[in-house]
């Protein structure tokens, strides 16, 4: 008499549970179990992505086809171990489309170059301002013309946190 084993037609037929598909266990550090069957309820954040493009000129007719689905992490995020988020606060980058309150996404593996808006600590003091180089000098330069630029000078302690890539708002 044999005991134990897998038996022809025993337990739950694949497909079955509450996920409609074969299932695998795993093991998850504690921290992160909330996390996870969050993604898991949310079937990984993916959203619609519809495949007709809205016009912001003249309407045009409405599609109800959708397109795929769109996972925000990776459409927003391209170096997940580099990127952190931050709020802004002001209005110096208005015309860069950065009002009180957005989310700026930032990924700090990417070079600060001549035209990017970048996170920076000037003497000890974070700001978001576009970074511009002239004639070997630089400058952090707002997006409103009510404020001025601020040159970097030898003087000044200056720390890049990282470029913004993406901006999150409400309308």
């Amino acid at each position: 008499m044999s005991h134990g084993g897998a038996r022809k037609g025993a337990g739950r037929p694949k497909g079955q549970g509450q996920y409609g598909e074969p299932t695998k266990p795993i093991r998850l550090p504690e921290s992160l179990i909330k996390s996870v069957l969050k993604f898991v309820k949310n079937k990984g954040y993916q959203l619609p992505l519809y495949g007709s493009k809205i016009s912001a000129g003249h309407p045009s007719p409405a599609e109800d086809d959708i397109d795929r689905h769109i996972d925000l992490n990776e459409h927003l995020i391209k170096h997940p171990t580099a990127t952190f988020f931050v709020r802004a606060s002001g209005n110096s980058m208005i015309n860069a489309g950065i009002h009180e309150n957005d989310i700026l996404i930032v990924d700090r593996s990417l070079q600060p170059q001549h035209g990017k808006v970048v996170i920076a600590a000037v003497d000890g003091q974070l700001t978001v301002k576009r970074l511009h180089k002239e004639n070997d000098k630089l400058f952090l330069m707002p997006e409103n013309p009510d404020y001025s630029p601020l040159e970097i000078t030898e003087e000044n302690e200056v720390y890049i946190w990282g470029v913004v890539t993406n901006v999150i708002h409400s309308v």
